[in-house]
């Protein structure tokens, strides 16, 4: 058994690196596949905007010419710039359940970062700010909302093997379809929005839409500024982000809310096509489009991930004036069900919001920290 660098110039190591969880999770219900040009992205330094500011790299342990494991090990400088911090964040873990691979692939990542001056190994974070966090601890029988982490249930085992702790931990949950509202939050909400002169803009096309991504990554990168997970975005890693949040996106679902011409607040819920990304395989070349698109017209799930409100109108209630809208339009949505997506655990303006609503949490994610 022996743990190496990939050459991510090198074909066939880029086809090891994402092949693996194709066969560790195979006849697994709940796995949903990472659509694989966004994972060939990843590991193209040319092209991903992470490799503008920073750099990764990516490790595998084999034995006998069979990939067992796989790591990526990244020094987000934006983020240590930000935080005054010397973190590494790990990624994209995959091991079969044999504790002696996660102990090698953490310690090439150890040696990794330590020999760039980091002191922390954090994560699972990714790449970029719309990547999921964190590792499933709960809610194994549950598939993962669209873009979330979904591993094997021996996972967690490995990573306190390899001498890792919690971090920090975020929760989903969901709603059915005829969830009752709280007749207060819409009284709450209707008088907020007139006391602060608030309106809702919706969108009637995916080309609107993609003209008004850059002013709502301002709106991010302003209100998130005291999350954990937080770094700011930079242009070019919003226009990646803002692509493929117009490919998957219903326009009538994602609201902003405006006080005048300035954007104060923002929900996204987004129809969920893991099924069918299941079924192509993450494949969308040469047929996998056609039924990724057939799917985001019928899919019958939907997904609350991404709100933000201007920290000058945070606790106040005014989030609760998005909350209405979206129960308002409810009625005129074909689903049957809406995941509440990664409410971190510290966050308990979200939590209190997601309790009065009633979102009962079924699955959880840690993240992990190993000091150096």
């Amino acid at each position: 058994m022996q743990v190496r660098q990939i050459d991510t110039t090198s074909r066939e190591d880029v086809h090891a690196f994402i092949d693996l969880p194709f066969r560790l999770y195979r006849g697994c219900a709940q796995w949903v596949p990472p659509l694989l040009p966004d994972i060939r992205l990843v590991l193209n330094r040319r092209r991903h905007p992470f490799y503008l500011h920073s750099t990764a790299d990516f490790f595998l342990v084999e034995s006998g010419g069979t990939t067992l494991g796989r790591i990526a090990v990244l020094d987000n400088k934006n983020h240590n710039r930000y935080h005054g911090r010397n973190d590494a964040f790990f990624y994209l873990f995959e091991s079969i359940n044999d504790p002696s691979v996660a102990e090698r692939l953490f310690a090439a990542a150890a040696d990794w970062a330590a020999s760039r001056g980091l002191d922390t190994i954090i994560g699972p974070k990714g790449f970029l700010t719309s990547d999921g966090i964190g590792l499933l601890v709960e809610g194994f029988e549950h598939m993962p909302a669209m873009g979330m982490p979904y591993n094997h249930a021996y996972y967690p085992d490995l990573l306190a093997a390899a001498g890792l702790e919690k971090e920090t931990g975020y929760v989903s949950g969901h709603l059915w379809r005829g969830h009752p509202v709280p007749p207060q939050l819409l009284q709450v909400a209707d008088a907020l929005r007139r006391e602060h002169g608030l309106t809702i803009k919706s969108f009637r096309s995916k080309r609107e839409l993609h003209r008004w991504i850059p002013r709502i990554g301002k709106v991010y990168n302003a209100a998130f500024v005291d999350n954990w997970e937080y770094c700011p975005i930079t242009d070019e890693e919003l226009e990646v982000i803002g692509d493929h949040l117009v490919a998957i996106a219903d326009p009538s679902l994602l609201k902003l809310l405006m006080k005048d011409d300035e954007i104060i607040g923002y929900l996204f819920v987004f129809r969920d096509i893991s099924t069918a990304i299941r079924q192509t395989e993450g494949r969308v070349w040469p047929l996998g489009w056609v039924r990724l698109l057939w799917a985001l017209r019928s899919t019958r799930l939907v997904n609350l991930n991404g709100m933000g409100l201007l920290p000058q109108y945070q606790g106040m209630g005014i989030s609760s004036v998005l909350f209405a809208e979206i129960a308002r339009a409810a009625d005129g949505v074909r689903y049957d069900r809406a995941e509440v997506v990664q409410i971190e655990d510290r966050n308990v303006r979200s939590l209190t919001n997601m309790e009065m609503l009633g979102v009962p949490f079924h699955k959880r994610h840690r993240v992990y920290r190993r000091v150096l």
